[in-house]
């Protein structure tokens, strides 16, 4: 006799969430926007190199210097 556990099951492994559950979570997190732009290759190179000795991501280090910026 076979075992059915372990075995592979058709169907989207998304509609097996909890829909209520997964629109409570959007609703927790604040709307983002994508900021894009164009670097030299020195320049990206300068940034990354920058980031990594502070320990940070690009992401991060760009996210904490706009949190820095007055408000005014």
């Amino acid at each position: 006799m076979m075992s059915t556990k372990g075995t592979l099951s058709a169907g989207r492994p998304s509609a097996k969430t909890n829909k209520a559950a997964t629109l409570a979570s959007l609703a927790d997190k604040a709307t983002t926007k994508r900021v894009n732009f164009d670097l030299s290759a020195e320049q990206h190179t300068k940034l990354k190199v920058y980031a990594a000795k502070q320990g940070k991501t690009v992401k991060e280090l760009l996210t904490d210097f706009v949190e820095q910026l007055p408000s005014d």
